[in-house]
């Protein structure tokens, strides 16, 4: 910005890097600083130019309509560079892969890809890609992560898929290869079969990583005369573009980008693994041009295996034209765990339903206190509750995983959260109930007052909630995390509007539990028979037993899945109780109940 950001020699300190500058040593702040002559580099014509600092800190701005001057051509047009750009490429190529070189370099592909990027032959794509494999090398990919501008790996990924996508195929074909970029093109035709583009590229020291682009046969029928199709592969960009998200997902895959004409849409990707495990979720995504993210809506998967990954992609010329894939490593892959989900959640689900199905029947036999008309009256509530949220769930996970229909997944994700809360407020308005029985008995409430609280408490509060939450959230794109249909966490913490009021209410109910052993264990005191010892641990566990689903204790094993969510036995044992919550509600809460 016009300032000097150098200083004399000193003890290196981390964030700092050291080159040559006129034979001298100099440290370079990482986060500021640029070593190139950017004055041959930068010399930009169009609204004014820009320079960040030239010579001794001066900016240099150029004139409107000067932009043959970019490259080095004099007062009288004549020009060295032009043709191909070679004339820069030395003076990249030896400047230290810096920060803020990065950043120059960046400034420098956008505004060739803006100005320079007609008749883009072989020529000037491989000197483009000379210049782009500079900053995308391996040993120096960290480098981005100190670069000012957080947009800048979104706008170098634009400016190279602006500028590969004007390339002229020579003999219906061409490829260029660097070590960390490749380009390569196809003349497609109507009635040709597909076209496929297979990359193998070196990602760092250990070895290569591969990928493949598949236009299907079918999607070439739409084409209305003779088109191109252009595909770049990046095998470490993907490092570079994760840092703007904030959630503890990887890329680990090539970036694969594709240029076609607007009539196809549908593309078939298969990327290598570059960490191969065999417990963690990938994911398939593209990357938003616009808003600069990645965004799952843009693929849904094929097939996922240990070693590879295949896509099927919508490419959009202007939000998706980049896709590759993403894993977490807080997201286990486990079959233990997708079957106890599926037997637990059909077996709550056949389970719930019998639990109305009994209660209906036995319902005025069983209700004839103020006190057990309520206690059923809550526990028909959570029956019904827990029996639409473990359908919603089903549904949720279906329109993720098939429809890829945002609206769709908002509203499973809103009636989601509404009846997972309901339930939760129905196992408060119960232990609620529970202390009022044991604390309050000369304390007299009606049975009108007592279900229009239980009414306000049980739907009123999680309804107020979920419209809270999805008003604040939503607009800003804000309300759904990546890779469910779920409430966001990293970008927004929308899901605190159901962690915060579902833990509270585990304390509260916690209490209730220890205030029923309380009064359980202080009812045989006196008794003066030690043989009573016994039956008193007895009915004390018998109770905490009939509890703890009901009162929804077992949703809080989730606190341990967070704090080691790489933790198989914690995952296993919050899926075995919460799964199989239904077939507990049953059990203790109707059929152990003598009445």
């Amino acid at each position: 910005n016009g300032a000097v950001c150098i200083q004399p020699c000193s003890p290196s300190f981390h964030g700092e890097t050291s080159f040559v500058c006129e034979d001298k040593r100099w440290q370079m702040f990482t986060d500021d600083c640029a070593s190139l002559d950017v004055q041959s580099l930068f010399q930009v014509s169009v609204a004014g130019g820009h320079l960040p600092f030239v010579g001794k800190g001066k900016p240099v701005r150029g004139k409107p309509g000067d932009g043959a001057k970019l490259f080095g051509a004099d007062d009288r047009g004549s020009s060295n560079c032009q043709a191909d750009f070679s004339c820069i490429i030395p003076d990249i190529l030896s400047s230290p892969a810096i920060p803020g070189n990065i950043a120059d370099i960046v400034e420098l592909l956008k505004m060739i890809s803006l100005l320079l990027s007609e008749n883009v032959n072989r020529e000037k794509m491989q000197s483009y890609s000379r210049i782009a494999n500079h900053i995308l090398n391996s040993s120096i990919i960290s480098n981005w992560a100190f670069v000012k501008d957080r947009n800048a790996s979104s706008v170098f990924l634009d400016s190279v898929n602006l500028f590969a996508g004007k390339l002229l195929l020579r003999n219906g074909s061409e490829s260029i290869q660097e070590h960390f970029i490749s380009t390569k093109g196809h003349s497609m035709q109507k009635n040709a079969s597909g076209k496929s583009f297979d990359f193998s590229m070196k990602f760092n020291n250990m070895g290569n990583i591969t990928g493949h682009v598949v236009i299907p046969e079918e999607e070439l029928l739409k084409l209305p005369k003779t088109s191109k199709a252009i595909s770049i592969a990046f095998p470490t960009l993907g490092a570079v573009l994760e840092t703007n998200r904030l959630d503890p997902v990887f890329v680990n895959g090539m970036v694969l980008s594709v240029s076609l004409p607007e009539e196809l849409r549908h593309i078939l990707l298969t990327f290598e693994k570059v960490n191969k495990l065999a417990d963690v979720k990938a994911q398939c995504v593209g990357w938003h041009s616009t808003e600069r993210r990645w965004d799952h809506r843009a693929c849904k998967m094929k097939s996922d295996n240990i070693s590879s990954v295949v896509c099927i992609c919508e490419h959009h010329h202007r939000t998706f034209k980049s896709f590759s894939i993403l894993m977490s490593p807080t997201m286990l892959r486990n079959a233990v765990l997708d079957y106890i989900t599926r037997v637990g959640l059909g077996l709550s689900i056949f389970s719930l339903v019998l639990c109305l199905i009994i209660e209906t029947v036995v319902w005025h036999h069983v209700t004839k206190t103020e006190i057990t008309y309520m206690r059923h009256f809550c526990l028909v509530n959570i029956a019904t509750s827990l029996l639409v949220a473990d359908v919603l769930f089903i549904v949720a996970a279906i329109v993720h995983n098939t429809a890829l229909n945002y609206q769709l997944c908002v509203a499973a994700t809103f009636f989601l959260h509404f009846f997972y809360l309901a339930l939760f407020f129905w196992m408060f308005s119960l232990g609620l109930l529970i202390l009022y029985g044991l604390l309050l008995i000369f304390f007299k409430i009606t049975r009108s007052v007592l279900i229009a609280t239980a009414f306000s408490i049980g739907y009123g509060c999680p309804l107020v909630i979920s419209i809270l939450t999805v008003s604040v959230t939503e607009p800003k794109h804000g309300y759904l995390r990546s890779g469910a249909c779920w409430l966001n966490w990293y970008e927004t913490k929308a899901l605190l509007a159901f962690f915060v009021p579902a833990l509270s209410i585990i304390v509260v109910n916690v209490v209730v539990v220890i205030v029923v052993v309380v009064k359980t264990g202080r009812s045989s005191v006196g008794e003066g028979c030690k043989s009573q010892d016994l039956s008193n641990m007895i009915r004390i566990s018998k109770n905490v037993a009939l509890l703890t689903p009901l009162l929804g204790l077992t949703w809080g094993f989730g606190l341990a899945t967070i704090v080691d969510s790489r933790s198989l036995a914690f995952h296993v044992t919050f899926a075995l109780l919460n799964a199989f919550q239904g077939f507990f509600i049953l059990l203790f809460g109707t059929l152990l109940d003598r009445k």
